[in-house]
């Protein structure tokens, strides 16, 4: 009995080891890539945006614009300060697209995630979001979805009030006290390109958005720890401002399956 008791616990012990390995999945290779003794940078895109060549081109030549732009700083801060780049250090640059949703044949949804380390007490997380007209073959904005988009309007205002009510519910879903003395939502003002990063959710009807998902990067609405918010608005809260465009592709609810997780 105690020799089947400590191999009984050697083994339980062996799997809990291997559980980190077993879980942690193998980063995919990245579509593109810069590496130097001063720079660690790459570009990933998802199976999804794989797919479409026009959007996967497009993608990545704007990923490889990135690129370029850091390596070019860091390769200047390389030469200004070396003592930064000692023992092997590099600046890490690390941006992913991910395709979220494709309504109807014709729009789809991405989301960019950029990670990156420069030093100092821990990395940054920028999120931003895109919209691809798969007929037009470019990015686009979600103007064309509603009457009006005017800075300080009724739309805004609106889509604001909406976005921040959701973010304030997901931080009591959390249980993170949002009564302190900073005001974390002053920069989400009524404006389209500073309300949150815009994507259309999938929804329950085929072809169609069930709304709008908005996203906030670390530090947008809260502070680091709590890292970032991804919160969903249905449609009918801003049914009253489509146009005949955005009331064309806005029905039906978001699927339980794809509740916004925030990280």
């Amino acid at each position: 009995m105690t020799t089947l008791r400590f191999f009984t616990i050697g083994l339980i012990g062996s799997l809990l080891s291997l559980t980190p390995a077993l879980a942690a999945a193998p980063k995919p290779a990245p579509d593109a890539a810069v590496t130097a003794k001063y720079i660690d940078a790459s570009v990933t895109l998802d199976a999804a945006i794989r797919t479409d060549a026009p959007l996967a081109e497009n993608l990545l030549t704007e990923g490889k614009r990135w690129m370029e732009k850091n390596r070019a700083e860091a390769a200047k801060e390389f030469k200004a300060s070396p003592e930064l780049f000692r023992e092997g250090r590099a600046w890490t640059f690390e941006r992913g697209y991910a395709q979220t949703a494709k309504v109807g044949e014709r729009y789809v949804s991405i989301v960019r995630t950029d990670y990156v380390y420069t030093g100092g007490a821990h990395p940054n997380t920028d999120i931003d979001t895109i919209l691809w007209d798969t007929d037009a073959k470019k990015q686009i904005s979600v103007r064309p979805f509603f009457k009006e988009t005017a800075d300080n309007g009724p739309t805004l205002k609106a889509l604001r009030a909406a976005a921040l009510a959701a973010v304030k519910a997901e931080k009591k879903e959390r249980g993170i006290d949002d009564a302190g003395s900073i005001d974390w939502y002053k920069g989400i003002e009524p404006k389209l390109l500073h309300v949150g990063a815009v994507a259309l959710a999938p929804s329950t009807v085929a072809g169609k958005s069930a709304g709008l998902d908005f996203y906030y990067s670390p530090y947008a609405v809260g502070a680091y720890a709590e890292g970032s918010y991804i919160v969903f608005v249905p449609w009918e809260a801003f049914k009253a401002y489509l146009s005949p465009q955005g009331v064309a592709i806005f029905a039906g609810n978001r699927p339980p399956e794809t509740k916004t997780e925030s990280k």
